[in-house]
């Protein structure tokens, strides 16, 4: 077995040891979600944890690690009537992005279950993890029906496998840790608050800490076994220090006056639901008796919701997440009990200079959700008015031009309110990733047909098995009313679901688009769309092009608000190179097919169809440009941005090269038709009561 680097030879990141320590005193709590830039050691930190839990006690032979004191009345293995004990260090098990989802919840063998009537099945990661520790890398880029069995189960205790009406019960309880970069796209707001605490990380920007993480990693990859000696001590002392705060959790007595100030905390932050007071109330509990008290404080609960809220105020993938401390602070204080003390004692977390407090020079990092670097929002904006367009050669940028900016550039505005969008989908049928715009066949969805399965049978057509076998049954001797079944007779469902694409956007962002007060209400439309994106879970892309050149400004990621903080940032002017935008999007999709080729792109293009930069003949050059794309087969929608009472249609144009679709500004809303139909409504309406 490898030497995993000592939990209390992590320096900083106080609030992530706290919380993993936590959990490991009460994995209640719901686990740790861990949001962090690459290379801050969240990894690291997590199976570190594991050599730090006690060991566990097991029914010998039991797959499902029942407890000898109580084993599962439903385990598979049992009933375990008669059984020897037997003890096995605490269990980390590791889920993999592209793991199956049999090999998370265990798979059934249908063939026997229907042909021999015998329940065989083969346990999964859930029942390996149970009473240990599941971690989950890049659990932001797990599918989403993945990310659903993993968060019932540890919400449930348990798992279930049903398949064609036979079912599998078995125990799941473990502290679940799930790592994410946040640059690489964010979990659904209803998923974040399935995990009971949350913590930010970034490397810390102190000069002598971070030359003691350099320093302590190269003597541990130089000689792991010397290293782990030296951290021995601190590491038996921190294992010794969880146990006494096991046994002293159920004596923790939970005020009504801290219940308040819990509740009250809760309702001033507007989080949804109930859960976060009972994650709240959990962890307070937790750290009074990781602190060895047995009554909790309001320093307690202030400590419990800087790790159980903040991911729970995010409603949409745009909001950053955060807690105002100050006001914290007021409501504690507004709803503090006349018993409290004064001077609470501060909880020894793991950063205290006690056990686990990170050795010497452990140090603190800095407040995590103020690190340089982080891209969780977008930058704010400066206000400016949108410019008419300027011609070469013009004076100098009027007010609200950006500070040094070129003639013809203008600084950025802001968007207009988002709003909900017309569905936009490949046409076709796909097999790429699952998601919700276009059709694909997929795991999960209804079932359109039946085939010969490759490999493991996974999902049955009863009706096509049945078929299959019916004309054998005399052949192979039936005698009685039952049907004879054989392997070669077995039916695979062929299902059809929706799966997520690649939207690529291309945004004009010339002198002609800023013009009467366009681009506010582009940028709206885009963050429209990017909301969409996020919630049909695509992949987005954004490319940009003005003056002379096009610009990939997001290469394709599943991070729409990392695509929204650039369009916020977009400033416009100069001439309209679209043959230039156009041939930059095609280099990208080219690349991303060979990177990705299951997921289907869909460009869109958003702009008024002007041509007048990029070559000598703008137009024709646009034209070529745009014909590549159809001889690609690549999916088109044209965002015709042209206002005025006069339109030259060049955006529909456009269209018709890229062989794909043209809507209007106006006509991108999803509520524009219904919107009509009230109106017609109310018209009529009202002609009758005049009559």
């Amino acid at each position: 077995m490898s030497t995993r680097y000592p939990f209390t030879a992590v320096v900083g990141m106080d609030d992530l040891r706290l919380a993993l320590l936590l959990n490991a005193v009460s994995p209640a709590i719901g686990g740790v979600l861990v949001r962090g830039e690459k290379g801050t050691a969240k990894s690291t930190a997590v199976r570190a944890l594991a050599e730090l839990l006690p060991s566990v006690a097991v029914v010998t032979g039991c797959r499902f690690s029942c407890d000898p004191a109580s084993p599962d009345p439903g385990c598979p293995d049992g009933p375990h009537e008669a059984h020897a004990a037997g003890f096995r260090p605490a269990r980390m098990v590791e889920l993999p992005v592209g793991a199956s989802e049999d090999r998370l919840v265990g798979a059934l063998d249908i063939e026997k279950a229907l042909a021999e009537g015998v329940k065989a099945f083969e346990p999964g990661l859930l029942a390996d993890a149970h009473r240990g520790i599941l971690y989950v890398d890049e659990v932001n880029l797990l599918s989403d029906h993945l990310v659903d069995h993993l968060l019932d189960a540890a919400a449930m205790g348990s798992s279930y496998v049903e398949r064609e009406g036979v079912s599998v019960r078995h125990a799941a309880r473990f502290l679940l840790v799930g790592t994410m970069n946040p640059e690489e796209g964010e979990l659904r707001p209803q998923l974040l608050d399935r995990f009971g605490l949350t913590v930010e990380v970034a490397a810390s920007r102190e000069p002598g800490q971070r030359v003691e993480v350099v320093r302590r990693r190269l003597a541990f990859d130089d000689d792991p076994g010397a290293f782990a000696a030296r951290w021995a001590d601190e590491e038996r002392a921190l294992r010794e220090r969880i146990a006494v705060a096991r046994e002293l959790l159920p004596k923790v007595v939970l005020g009504d006056a801290v219940l308040l100030q819990i509740a009250a905390t809760c309702a001033a932050f507007e989080v949804d639901g109930m859960r976060a007071d009972i994650v709240m109330a959990r962890t307070a509990t937790a750290l009074a008796a990781w602190a060895g008290r047995t009554e909790v404080t309001s320093e307690d609960v202030r400590q419990a919701a800087l790790l159980a809220l903040p991911h729970r105020r995010r409603r949409s993938p745009f909001d950053a997440p955060g807690l105002d401390e100050d006001k914290l602070d007021e409501t504690l204080e507004q709803f503090k009990g006349e018993d409290e003390p004064d001077d609470d004692p501060e909880p020894d977390g793991p950063g205290d200079g006690g056990p686990g407090g990170g050795g010497p020079d452990g140090g603190c990092v800095p407040p995590q959700g103020d690190a340089p670097g982080y891209e969780g929002a977008p930058a704010p904006e400066p206000e400016s008015a949108p410019e008419s367009a300027e011609a070469p050669g013009s004076a100098p940028a009027p007010q609200g031009s950006a500070p040094g900016a070129g003639a013809g550039e203008r600084a950025a505005v802001k968007a207009a309110e988002p709003f909900r969008t017309r569905p936009l989908t490949v046409p076709g049928l796909g097999e790429g990733a699952a998601g919700r715009r276009s059709r694909a066949r997929t795991e999960h969805g209804r079932t359109t047909g039946a085939t010969r399965p490759k490999g493991a049978l996974t999902k049955l057509h009863l009706a096509a098995t049945v078929q299959a076998a019916a004309p054998h049954q005399k052949a192979r001797g039936r005698s009685g009313p039952g049907l004879v079944l054989r392997g070669d007779d077995l039916r695979q469902a062929t299902r059809e679901g929706r799966e997520g694409n690649l939207v690529l956007f291309v945004v004009d962002a010339s002198g002609s688009m800023a013009a009467r007060q366009r681009m506010g209400a582009v940028k709206g439309a885009v963050l429209s769309l990017l909301l969409d994106a996020y919630q049909r879970r695509d992949k987005v892309g954004l490319v940009t092009f003005r003056g002379r050149a096009a610009d990939v400004a997001l290469p394709p990621t599943s991070s729409v608000d990392a695509a929204a903080a650039r369009l916020e940032q977009l400033p416009t002017g100069g001439r309209t190179p679209l043959s230039a935008g156009l041939l930059k999007a095609h280099d990208v999709l080219r690349v991303e097919r060979l990177r990705d080729p299951s997921r289907r792109p869909l460009l869109v293009v958003v702009t008024d169809g002007r041509a007048t930069g990029g070559g000598p003949d703008p137009v024709a050059l646009a034209a070529r440009a745009a014909r590549l794309h159809a001889v690609d087969g690549t999916a088109a929608v044209v965002v015709d941005c042209e206002t005025g009472p006069v339109r030259l249609g060049l955006a529909g144009n456009l269209a018709r090269e890229l062989g794909g679709t043209a809507v209007t500004l106006d006509k991108l809303r999803a509520d524009s038709i219904a919107g009509l139909v009230r109106t017609v409504q109310g018209n009529h309406s009202a002609t009758r009561r005049a009559a």
